[in-house]
């Protein structure tokens, strides 16, 4: 098959830019693959009309680096990875921002039309934020693509019951084998001895970080030689220096930044527990978690709805009724414990590599990318305004004072992405 990709790609900072070029690679000897990113995607609309392609996959999460897709999804169809199943903080990013409060409404209205209308003013007016938590805003692409796919069989069929008329298939999220390296903490200025937590990835409050230190606090002020490193960009989480500071901690927590793929490894290497925690959650499939398990680290993870079905021995689980009781609990039967942090470590490890290698989710690509490029596209009707407007109004009002009357221009309901592409069919007649 001819299929065109969209995603971020690297050096972009993101974990699906990483996520896309490991597993294109995998599927390119069955595939012939086109990478759209947000610098090349208006290369896509010549080039399907030149040669159509057999399917359009959108990898498609709450980051402003997938906020483009959207231009395009509703008009070419597909198949849409959902990285994220709660997409609401994308489509407020966006369309607030650009102060399109309308169309705000009404994609709001028809993504949860049994929701109260009057919510939608309560995130115009900028009281958002978690709220969004609870709308998940997925209608306009559960009702326009051929096929839907989430790493997670718990997620998969909370969006069957409510989208009884949508194929969703599950891909089991894949990441590679991940070697330590030696000396990783003497360059982290970390002691041998002393017992190292880490948080991998972007450093936000849904990390749980405030609870973390306090953790860490704790164990240290009860005589742990204990030590937290951050990998990962902490830009974003702008009270880190003030809880530092708070919990007096600025000697005890190493912060990294954002790393390199190929210095990934030294640093899981550098940690004896990885703290992969989350909330709220958006149902997201957490690679960095399973990197640390093919790092064979031992790990620490919220306890999840969506996460029910992994084996108690894989991951020691945080009780989030109880959060900062139970985190700390568990840090502390980890620090104490090496024989324990080994037999998670192990088990982690066995998990990963039954369930969530590179191989495993390109098998499941190559059975869904077939399914996806058989199914129809769906006849999506009602849908807002600002996904099938055709933005040709103001042109034909003007040519008509002319008493021009532009025949390409008639053609209503076919998106102006489709217009870029077909100059040569302009037809301009009195």
């Amino acid at each position: 098959m001819r299929i065109a990709w969209f995603s971020p790609l690297p050096p972009i900072r993101s974990g699906i830019a990483a996520y896309t070029a490991e597993v294109v690679p995998l599927l390119s000897a069955q595939h012939a693959i086109d990478c759209f990113d947000e610098s090349a995607a208006h290369d896509f609309v010549w080039k399907a009309r030149r040669d159509p392609y057999d399917l359009v996959v959108y990898q498609l999460g709450n980051a402003p680096c997938h906020d483009y897709m959207w231009a395009y999804l509703v008009t070419y169809p597909g198949l849409v990875v959902l990285h994220d199943a709660r997409l609401h903080h994308a489509r407020a990013r966006r369309l607030l921002h650009e102060r399109r409060f309308d169309d705000y409404r009404r994609e709001f209205a028809y993504d949860h039309p049994d929701a109260r209308a009057d919510f939608a003013e309560y995130a115009v007016e900028g009281l958002g934020g978690p709220i969004y938590y609870f709308w998940s805003m997925l209608r306009v692409v559960t009702q326009t693509a051929r096929t839907v796919a989430v790493h997670n069989p718990r997620v998969a069929e909370e969006l069957r019951a409510e989208h009884p008329r949508v194929a969703i298939e599950v891909i089991r999220m894949g990441v590679p084998a991940i070697q330590g390296r030696a000396g990783a903490r003497r360059a982290l200025s970390l002691p041998d001895q002393a017992v190292v937590f880490a948080a991998f990835g972007k450093v936000t409050a849904e990390k749980r970080i405030s609870s973390i230190l306090r953790a860490l606090a704790a164990l240290v002020a009860s005589g742990r030689d204990a030590y937290l490193l951050l990998v990962g960009d902490a830009d974003d989480y702008d009270r880190l220096a003030k809880e530092l500071a708070q919990f007096r901690l600025n000697d005890r927590v190493r912060v990294t930044g954002h790393v390199a793929d190929h210095v990934i490894g030294a640093h899981l290497a550098a940690a004896d527990v990885w703290l992969c925690l989350r909330w709220p959650t958006t149902q997201e499939t957490s690679a960095s978690w399973l990197r640390c398990l093919a790092a064979s680290r031992a790990t620490v993870i919220s306890d999840l709805a969506h996460l029910v079905d992994v084996p108690a021995a894989v991951t020691v689980r945080v009780d989030l009724v109880d959060e900062d009781r139970a985190l700390q609990a568990a840090m502390e039967r980890l620090a104490d414990d090496r024989e324990l942090r080994d037999r998670t470590a192990r088990a982690g490890h066995a998990y990963w590599s039954t369930h969530h290698t590179l191989d495993a989710m390109a098998e499941d690509y190559r059975r869904v990318l077939t399914l996806a490029a058989a199914r129809p596209a769906p006849a999506a009707t009602g849908l807002p305004p600002h996904f099938t407007a055709d933005f040709t109004a103001p042109a034909r009002e003007i040519a008509a004072r002319f008493g021009l009357h532009v025949h390409l221009l008639e053609r209503h309901g076919v998106n102006v992405a489709k217009f870029r592409i077909q100059n040569s069919e302009f037809g301009i007649r009195r």
